[in-house]
Order: C-alpha cells, then sequence, then structure tokens
C-alpha cells in the first residue's frame, strides 16, 4: 500500500512541478502582453481543459511536461512569408524545409490583432524573462523545500544519546579487513556495560566537563585512555552518576570524505550514538543549500558518462548505482520505497521523499536552463545572440538587424529531441527491468 501511495504522491509532486514550472513563464507572458493562447500541463490527448478569456487551461495525457503556447515565438521571413522548398534535394534542402515548416507553424496563429503582442517583438530582456521564469520556480521550489527541511527539521547528525551498549572489547579491524562482531568467553566486557549504561541513555557530562556533542564526546573518551571517570547521563528524566574506567583499543580514523584509512590506540567506551535531526541556522542552511545545487549541477554534467554503466545495467543486470540517473518510473518507485521501507521512521520516509522531490525540481532547472532548444535555455541564447548583436549595431552606428530568427536553430532542437528521447527510453527500460533501490 505504501508503494502505491509513494508512486501516486510522486506524481501528484511531479504534476505540481510542471505547473508550477509553466505557471512561471505564463505570469510573465501575460505581464509583458503576449497573447497566450493554451496553459497545459502534459503531452497528447486534452483530459480536461476551460477557457479563460483568451488562454485554455488544462491537462493533457501524459504527464511528462508542459506548455504555454505563445503567439509568434518565431519572427516571419524576410519578405514577410514563409517558403517550404519541396523540391529541394539534399541534406541542405531538409535542414532548409525544417526551418520555414517550423516558421509556417507558428506563423500562420498569428492574426493583425497580434500585432505588438507577438513574442519576437518584445525586448530580448523581456524574452529572456519570460523564458528563465519556468526553471526559475522549479530551483525556488527545490530551495524552498531543502531550507525548510534544513532549518525547520534539520539533517541527521549523531547525538549524545546512545543507540547501543557494545558487550565486549573488539579491536576495529583495519581498512579493508573484515570487522569482528561476535563476543567471546575471552573478550573483557566494554566499560560501558560494566557501568550499566543502557540503550536511551542521553550522556551530559564526562568527568566534570558539560558535553554538548557526539565529535566532543567522542574526542574526550579516546583521550581518557587508562583513566576512571566520571560520566553524567539521564535516563528516563533523571540524572545519574556512573564511574567508568576508559580502556585502550584499536579505534578506526576516517579521512575528510568518511572513509576508513587506518586505526590508531586510544580510548574506549563501549556505545554508538543515536542520530538525530539537528535543526540548522539559516546561515548553515544556506551554505548546505549552495553544496546541494552544486552537487546538483555535477550529476547533470556527469549523465553523459553515466550512460554506459546505465546500457551495462540493462543488458548485463549490472547492479544501479544510486547516481545512476533515473527517469520518472524510476523516481516514482524510489518514491514507493522510501514510504514502504521498514528501515526508517515516518519523519524519515518523509524527509527523504521531500528530498526527492527536491532533486527532481533541481534537476528541471538545470536542465531546462541548457542553452538548447527546444529547452528553455535554447530560446535565451536566441534572445541573448539577438541582444548583442542590436547593442553591437548601434555602437557601429548600422541599422537594427533585427529579431534574432530562431526558426534556424530548429534543425539542432531535433537532434536535442531525438537525444532527449533516446535517454528518456533507456532510463525507462533501466527502471523497470533493473531500478535503483536505496534500501537494497
Amino acid at each position: 500500500m505504501w508503494t502505491v501511495i509513494g508512486i501516486v504522491a510522486f506524481l501528484l509532486a511531479l504534476l505540481f512541478s510542471i505547473a508550477w514550472h509553466e505557471a512561471g513563464h505564463l505570469t510573465f507572458a501575460k505581464l509583458f502582453g503576449v497573447r497566450t493562447t493554451q496553459y497545459m500541463v502534459g503531452f497528447g490527448k486534452t483530459v480536461w481543459s476551460k477557457q479563460i478569456g483568451e488562454t485554455e487551461y488544462g491537462f493533457k495525457a501524459v504527464p511528462l511536461g508542459g506548455y504555454i503556447r505563445m503567439i509568434g515565438m518565431v519572427p516571419p521571413g524576410k519578405d514577410g512569408r514563409q517558403k517550404i522548398t519541396t523540391t529541394a534535394m539534399g541534406a541542405t534542402g531538409f535542414v532548409r524545409n525544417i526551418v520555414e515548416e517550423t516558421r509556417a507553424g507558428d506563423r500562420s496563429q498569428v492574426t493583425p490583432a497580434d500585432e505588438g503582442r507577438q513574442f519576437y517583438q518584445l525586448h530580448p530582456g523581456k524574452r529572456i524573462i519570460i523564458m528563465a521564469a519556468g526553471p526559475v520556480m522549479n530551483l525556488i521550489l527545490a530551495v524552498g523545500i531543502f531550507s525548510v527541511l534544513l532549518v525547520g527539521i534539520g539533517i541527521k547528525a549523531p547525538s549524545t544519546t546512545i543507540a547501543q551498549v557494545n558487550q565486549c572489547v573488539l579491536p576495529a579491524a583495519a581498512a579493508g579487513q573484515t570487522q569482528q562482531t561476535d563476543c567471546t568467553a575471552a573478550d573483557a566486557p566494554t566499560p560501558a556495560a560494566q557501568a550499566g549504561l543502557l540503550p536511551g541513555d542521553t550522556i551530559t557530562g564526562f568527568d566534570g566537563t558539560p558535553v554538548t556533542g557526539w565529535d566532543q564526546l567522542t574526542g574526550l573518551i579516546q583521550a581518557s585512555a587508562g583513566r576512571t571517570v566520571q560520566i553524567e547521563y539521564t535516563r528516563g528524566g533523571a540524572s545519574q552518576v556512573a564511574a567508568v574506567t576508559i580502556v585502550e583499543n584499536q579505534r578506526p580514523v576516517f579521512d575528510e570524505n568518511d572513509t576508513q584509512v587506518g586505526v590508531k590506540i586510544a580510548g574506549f567506551l563501549g556505545v554508538s550514538s543515536l542520530p538525530e535531526y539537528q535543526a540548522q541556522s539559516v546561515g548553515t542552511a544556506f551554505v548546505f543549500t549552495g553544496q546541494f545545487i552544486g552537487r546538483a549541477a555535477q550529476a547533470v554534467v556527469a549523465i553523459p558518462a553515466r550512460i554506459p554503466a546505465l546500457w551495462d545495467a540493462i543488458v548485463d543486470g549490472a547492479p544501479r548505482d544510486l547516481n545512476s540517473p533515473v527517469g520518472i518510473v524510476g523516481a516514482g518507485r524510489i518514491g514507493g520505497e522510501i514510504l514502504e521501507s521498514d528501515q526508517t521512521t515516518t519523519q524519515d520516509k518523509w524527509v527523504l521523499f521531500l528530498q526527492l522531490v527536491a532533486g527532481f525540481n533541481m534537476s528541471l532547472f538545470l536542465l531546462n536552463m541548457l542553452p538548447l532548444l527546444p529547452l528553455d535555455g535554447g530560446h535565451i541564447l536566441g534572445a541573448v545572440i539577438e541582444w548583442i548583436r542590436k547593442g553591437w549595431a548601434r555602437l557601429r552606428g548600422k541599422a537594427d538587424p533585427g529579431p534574432f530568427d530562431v526558426a534556424k536553430l530548429m534543425p539542432v532542437a531535433y537532434v536535442v529531441a531525438l537525444l532527449f528521447i533516446g535517454l528518456t527510453a533507456l532510463t525507462l527500460v533501466a527502471d523497470v527491468v533493473n531500478p535503483v533501490k536505496l534500501f537494497g
């Protein structure tokens, strides 16, 4: 049941993210006076729609995207007409026909009443704002979710509450070796077990020093080998004190990436920490959010390099990496797995789910900002080129070169669209036959 709920919840989050994205485009298109005839969530056959003013609002059958239809996105040809070269042969003629068919299809919707209200007639700066508004809405949603999670709930970090008390002193295994986990009669009991510490106890003091964090406590323990110390802790709301003799033991050494790089001899108590959510300050949340954006950008850039592993996962059944590209089906399955898992608390489930939604919206922002048609970034690139050309002509005292002909980029748009369709199909197959699994 939770799997179904997770998939449905992600689908609803997906639809909201798409609608939110298109609302950004629509808001500024109307603000700048562009005639906008459609606002649609999805593609294919219309499931429901309602005409409000000059705009039709609706949902379509395939929830894989959305669009708003703005009049006059492509400028007319130099002679004001569109010409389709039906007799042209070869690659040049084929490309020319793509350009002019695009122009003809777009210009066929323009009426005399649209003069001054066409997208291409706007100042390039306004066109940039309209096209950037959609991806920026996804960015706002992603950053908003992530920031609320950080400040309102926090991130899981080791606390001074005991999760487990080790029953015997076992030396840490060297990096790459197998760790002994079972106690034998020859193994000495841990100081924590001898002192009667229990899971759920919260350590508040160490030999007179107030304890405020797990890292601080670990440092105090490791520096006290051979000493008998007073440990203050709370149990069931009552404060207690226990005398504990810290023993020497072989402990692991980790680098900045939390990878074990060796072992050392240090003081040992024999307890593990219970992770708890610790709310972050606004400043810390700002830093973490920046890191979140950076990791998302790196993941998008790394997509081409990860395609061979995706192919191997389909053909050879190789395990899917957690960083493997996933499509909507895969993300939906992950959402279901998160809510179905019995390895996490209810709070953990919803935090992970919201992080999934935030990551999806961040991906939408980054992908749509790529300077390639048919993505929003391709239209932004056209407006930037036009702005530069106009400015350069003005500086040289030349005539206005006119609007940038975005239709000339349509052959490239076809190639980009085919590549995205291929990647979508590849991830779809992988997500069905060999899905990414968070919990094994």
